[in-house]
């Protein structure tokens, strides 16, 4: 069962109850808790086709706005969709919660009522990103504007799972976000980092530093960096994306060869738009929680929204708390545990 706050994103609850029923039909056999207002969701799903056995709507006529401060949406937001759709996790009656909502408002929701993992000291941010050889998962990408070098060791072992459960890789290369490959470069907590890291040895196939363009290249399956680094990195990129598809095309208009190359190009050029379709890659996890929150992001339409709900999906099947429990029960003792590193 998934919960999904109805109520949440730019688009909703259009886009949301669109991307449930795109959802089912992908996944026969999950039944779907929608929280939010029953007058607004009840024509959409009669529109979309979802079936009266794969749903049941919890009324709520409240909402986390989109410019909440956390603070302000814990306080105040109690009897929203958000907040009910992530207590319906912690309650049981559900897997996973997937909110296309107030990002800071989720995580923070998320964090009050699903608590962190033990032996986790601070959930990070994870998302799939297309590289040259595949998909990297990248985290944090937000959560954590500071990080020591605890909180970037456990960010490397949560974001190894999260890799193996979403591409079926047993040992997924590992790499520390740096200003340089070199072993003097960086912060003295990443260098810390990458010392505990190296010791784990054959438990963990830790790459070293990795650059800013390496994540693209794909020159590792996990990118960790403190939040800080790795929103910067994530707008960089999706910022030069923007810039050079829209030169493309505006260069495609400039001239009748242009356009008549577009068109010989077109097939591979509808290649690599599927390949970097932004939607492909919906769906931020919240790691390190206990339990499993989706972000979807706020101005996703349908289609990218049921990418989202199918990551909760998936992660919720594959028990993705209890085997970051495991792996760090098996690694995590190699960690610093004086305080300094703290």
């Amino acid at each position: 069962m998934i919960s999904v706050d109805a109520m949440g994103g730019d688009n909703a609850p259009d886009a949301i109850i669109e991307g449930v029923a795109i959802a089912a039909k992908k996944h026969s056999n999950v039944f779907f808790f929608l929280y939010g207002d029953e007058e607004q969701i009840k024509p959409l799903i009669e529109k979309y086709g979802l079936a009266d056995d794969r749903y049941k709507i919890h009324h709520t006529t409240a909402v986390v706005k989109a410019d909440d401060k956390p603070s302000v949406a814990i306080r105040s937001g109690r009897e929203s969709s958000m907040w009910k759709a992530i207590m319906s996790v912690r309650n049981g009656y559900a897997k996973a919660v997937v909110s296309a909502g107030n990002t800071g408002a989720l995580m923070a929701m998320s964090k009050i009522c699903l608590g962190t993992l033990a032996g986790i000291d601070r959930p990070a941010i994870a998302a799939i990103l297309p590289t040259l050889k595949g998909q990297c998962v990248a985290l944090d990408l937000g959560a954590n504007a500071e990080c020591n070098s605890q909180n970037l060791v456990e960010f490397a072992v949560m974001g190894h799972v999260f890799y193996s459960i979403m591409f079926g890789a047993e040992k997924p290369s590992v790499g520390l976000l740096n200003i340089g490959s070199e072993e003097t470069k960086g912060r003295e907590e990443i260098r810390e980092a990458a010392s505990v890291l190296k010791g784990f040895g054959d438990k963990m196939n830790f790459h070293g530093f990795v650059e800013g363009n390496d994540i693209c290249i794909g020159t590792t399956e996990v990118v960790v960096s403190d939040g800080f680094s790795g929103n910067v990195a994530l707008k960089t990129i999706e910022g030069t994306a923007k810039f050079i598809t829209t030169s493309l095309k505006d260069m495609i208009k400039k001239s009748v060869v242009s356009k008549f190359g577009f068109m010989l190009a077109l097939p591979a050029l509808r290649k690599l738009k599927k390949k970097m379709d932004p939607r492909m890659y919906n769906g931020a996890m919240f790691l390190g929680l206990n339990g499993v929150s989706v972000k979807s992001h706020g101005g996703a339409d349908a289609f990218a929204f049921s990418h989202a709900v199918s990551t909760a999906i998936s992660l919720a099947q594959n028990d993705l708390c209890q085997r970051i429990k495991k792996e760090l029960e098996h690694v995590l003792e190699y960690a610093p545990a004086d305080e300094s590193s703290r």
